[in-house]
């Protein structure tokens, strides 16, 4: 079955909380040969999607919608070990997390395992980060990158507002921005402040990591 297939196969898997078939549906990726990447962002990723279109639209209860979520989270934590031997195997250090208000985390877990999987060591801080905390973490651990996740576009205002407040504690941190309350306006909040790169999904991200001066960096 095709990817798009396996995804709409997950959706009902999701919304009943049948965790042994989302076990199974994953399982049957891996031994198929399919990689990470390819099984967060073309099954499990337009699942959730679809779960958190069908809530807004009022189809679903929030019961459903958060039921949905914790079967993904089920899932993620299977697949991760996969992605955990990587992890730290270079000196380059993230901060994810969403940003403050933002009940949602699936995506930006997702974003970090990505930089696990390539040899980062990160620190995911999950969702509803309150600022004065996530400037103070940062502060202290001085990363190399922050990554900063936004599903509800209501919570624009906080994600420049954090954007803001980084630059003004770390004025040279690279910023790196995402989720799907970004897709109409990404690009626009982009060109807005320096240092903050948009990436829209997770070939991006991939593409990013893969850069020549990171690749440099993960071998010494």
């Amino acid at each position: 079955m095709k990817i798009q297939g396996l995804s709409e196969e997950l959706l009902p898997v999701l919304m009943n909380g049948d965790r042994s078939t989302g076990l199974e549906i994953v399982n049957r990726l891996l031994e198929e040969g399919t990689d990470v990447i390819t099984i967060y962002e073309g099954v499990i990723k337009p699942a959730m999607y679809k779960v958190g279109e069908l809530w807004e639209e009022g189809k679903i209860s929030v019961a459903t919608e958060h039921l949905a979520s914790a079967i993904v989270e089920t899932l993620l934590g299977h697949l991760y070990y996969r992605i955990i031997k990587n992890a730290g195997t270079n000196k380059m250090v993230v901060v994810i997390t969403s940003v403050e208000d933002e009940v949602h985390q699936i995506g930006a877990k997702m974003v970090s395992d990505m930089f696990e999987l390539h040899g980062w060591t990160s620190h995911f801080l999950g969702a509803n980060t309150p600022m004065d905390e996530l400037l103070d973490f940062i502060s202290r651990i001085n990363p190399t990158i922050i990554g900063l996740s936004m599903s509800i576009n209501l919570h624009t205002r906080n994600l420049e507002k954090t954007i803001s407040k980084i630059r003004e504690r770390i004025p040279e941190m690279p910023i790196l921005v995402g989720g799907q309350g970004l897709i109409e306006d990404g690009k626009d909040l982009m060109m807005k402040h320096t240092g903050v790169l948009y990436l829209k999904d997770l070939p991006a991200l991939e593409n990013f990591l893969k850069q020549s001066h990171y690749e440099k960096d993960r071998s010494n």
